[in-house]
């Protein structure tokens, strides 16, 4: 009874550096199709500004995540290369 369990903890880590800086091969958590590999975002802004924002997400019945990414798509549309 006093043996340890091989399960890995919370917050270990994995034994090779790349394994848990690029995890490109884990399947994907959700199966839309805007994620199949993500890359978290972090920015500054003002508590005032932030509660803004969840208040907004929460009156759309969207996550915060949803709602910003949902924005930065449609501010930042994937280049097609097409000249105008």
């Amino acid at each position: 009874m006093s043996e340890r369990s091989n399960k890995r903890g919370f917050a270990s880590r994995p034994g090779e550096a790349e394994s848990w800086i690029k995890a490109s091969d884990a399947p994907p958590r959700r199966t839309d199709d805007a994620v199949t590999f993500t890359a978290r975002l972090t920015i500054d802004v003002t508590p005032a500004l932030r509660g803004r924002i969840k208040v907004a997400a929460f009156q759309r019945g969207v996550t915060v995540a949803e709602m910003l990414r949902e924005l930065l798509t449609q501010e930042f549309p994937i280049d097609t290369g097409e000249v105008s």
